[in-house]
């Protein structure tokens, strides 16, 4: 998933931008609420992750404005232990859900992964195209039942392409989807990860039209 992270206190959202992306997901940390809406405004994410005590623009003023918009982006809020008003008003205008701090870990992915299934409409978050499986929680690809290793950068293009089976995605969403803002891209790097997925799981199963992009057939 692409992720934005909002949260202003440095050590929380450095952790949870590290653990997030180790999981495979793309996360955008912005610091203050001003930041966080302009970043909605300009993108689409699969998640918001939002602290309410923010800077120039708090939490849920954020979250009004996302709402007043119509974006149904499932939201996560991170909320204090003695900030019960802001949890209610938080759910009221639109929160999927919310987290009290300090949290552990095992629930904040736990809830990660329920707002990704509940967002797609299925009881799963693993992905399945043909004979292809793709289990996000255990870093897990196989093909017809068989283990098959791939970097973390090849799992990623993999998940974005299973994600979207069925259309065509050119090198720049795929791109999008991956990297960070102001993190240079190598100009084939989706071309050689690509080239490698195809060596492993075979020629035929992502297929690509010149000017158009890369698509992995919905079964």
């Amino acid at each position: 998933m692409r992720i934005l992270l909002v949260e202003d206190d440095d050590l929380l959202g450095d952790g949870l931008q590290v653990a997030l992306s180790n999981e495979g997901h793309t996360v955008e940390w912005v610091e203050d609420g001003e930041s966080a809406d302009a970043a909605l405004r300009a993108g689409a994410f699969d998640l918001v992750v939002l602290d309410l005590r923010l800077p120039k623009m708090s939490g849920l003023e954020v979250l009004r404005a996302l709402r007043g918009r119509g974006d149904a982006t499932p939201v996560l809020i991170l909320t204090a232990m003695d900030a019960i008003d802001d949890r209610v008003k938080g759910l009221d205008l639109g929160a999927d859900d919310y987290l009290v701090k300090p949290f552990d870990m095992k629930e904040f992915f736990a809830r990660v992964r329920s707002l990704e299934r509940r967002a797609k409409g299925r009881a799963s978050v693993a992905l399945e195209v043909g004979p292809i499986a793709l289990d996000p929680t255990a870093h897990a690809v196989s093909v017809s039942g068989q283990r098959i290793e791939l970097s973390h950068k090849e799992f990623l293009v993999l998940r974005v392409l299973m994600e979207h089976a069925g259309q065509y995605l050119s090198r720049a969403q795929i791109e999008d989807r991956l990297y960070q803002w102001n993190n240079p891209v190598s100009s084939n790097a989706v071309e050689v990860h690509i080239h490698h997925l195809r060596k492993k799981l075979g020629v035929d199963l992502i297929k690509n039209v010149r000017g158009v992009g890369y698509i992995m057939e919905a079964a």
